[in-house]
């Protein structure tokens, strides 16, 4: 990589059903200079979520879409290579949201945290459970969920960043906890090492035959990611006044048509059952007191994580379509350098 171009993955085409090669182009710009107050970051990781897809699209939604010809929007952790702020020096390790790109230049209110180079915590974890996925966890969780012990809380995407720590919290919370997810090894990692008390494949099993097994009670939380046929299956089952925290809806992301359903939405008013969807950011003032609990349930052993971590900024737009066929294995992020604490 030349120390004087800056390579950035730019919104070229908006997709029509999957992401494919024609909607993202890499290009080369010039190296920016840091104005007045400003700092030059390099990136170091750059997150991969579900939401790229919906960003890529001209629909209404919670940000403003990416504009065709705009950098790829995305959040990632980096250092500062040149500052003009007094606020910052070089070798600060800091986190934003400067998307798919080596270097951006920032104004100091562009970066969220500035994150520590002593501690033995690895750079992954910011941006996985001591970030925005463990602060998505922890309010959808336990501000809309509101588990009690002893009740049933499904999590669907349960092998995912967010869905992964959504069933330990649970658990931790005293609760049954069942995943869905789409592999026999990630039915495996949620039940044997995460301690799910169940876990159903939705690719080679019927989840409504599956949720009646492992939930004889009804079902009391949902934890929704997913969508579709599988919200379906949780509301045939759900119990009076359950709970959905609607978190994410991945199998219409990619959607050409218009997806029907939900059929048994009727069941929101028979079992008079809440639904809220969310987004993180609307918890971001209180995100201090979410990475101080998870911090201390992580160092207590009480949660584990796992992150996919790819190579190269240019293996980017190949990388998020594993979102998408599920063959991602934890947190998906790109190394776009070196990680100091590596």
């Amino acid at each position: 990589m030349s120390d004087t171009v800056n390579r950035q993955w730019r919104l070229k085409t908006r997709p029509s059903g999957d992401i494919d090669d024609d909607n993202l182009e890499l290009v080369e710009a010039p190296m920016p200079e840091p104005g007045d107050g400003e700092v030059l970051v390099r990136t170091i990781y750059l997150s991969l979520d579900p939401t790229n897809r919906i960003w890529m699209s001209d629909m209404d939604q919670y940000m403003p879409p990416v504009e065709i010809g705009d950098v790829m929007r995305g959040g990632t952790i980096g250092e500062v290579v040149q500052s003009t702020n007094p606020d910052f020096a070089a070798g600060d390790l800091v986190q934003g949201f400067w998307g798919w790109q080596d270097y951006a230049v920032l104004g100091p209110q562009a970066l969220r945290a500035r994150l520590s180079k002593d501690d033995s915590t690895p750079l992954t974890a910011y941006m996985g459970l001591l970030g925005a996925i463990g602060c998505t966890a922890y309010f959808g969780l336990l501000d809309i969920g509101q588990p009690k012990p002893g009740e049933t809380v499904v999590v669907s995407a349960a092998a995912g960043a967010v869905g992964s720590v959504v069933g330990q919290i649970a658990k931790i919370k005293g609760c049954r906890v069942v995943g869905i997810a789409g592999s026999d090894e990630k039915c495996r990692w949620i039940t044997d090492d995460l301690g799910f008390d169940a876990a159903i494949n939705y690719k080679t099993e019927n989840v409504l035959e599956a949720l009646r097994r492992h939930c004889p009670d009804g079902i009391d939380v949902d934890f929704e990611n997913v969508g579709g046929e599988i919200l379906d299956a949780v509301l045939t089952l759900v119990n009076q006044n359950a709970r959905i925290a609607l978190c994410g809806l991945i199998s219409q992301y990619n959607a050409n048509d218009p997806v029907p359903g939900p059929y048994m939405f009727r069941n929101i008013l028979m079992k008079r059952v809440t639904v809220k969807g969310f987004i993180v950011t609307d918890f971001l003032p209180r995100f201090p007191e979410a990475l101080a609990e998870l911090g201390q349930w992580l160092a207590a052993g009480k949660l584990d994580y796992r992150v996919d971590v790819v190579d190269g900024l240019e293996n980017a737009a190949g990388a998020v379509r594993k979102l998408f066929d599920g063959s991602n294995q934890g947190k998906l992020m790109v190394r776009v350098s070196a990680d100091p604490k590596a």
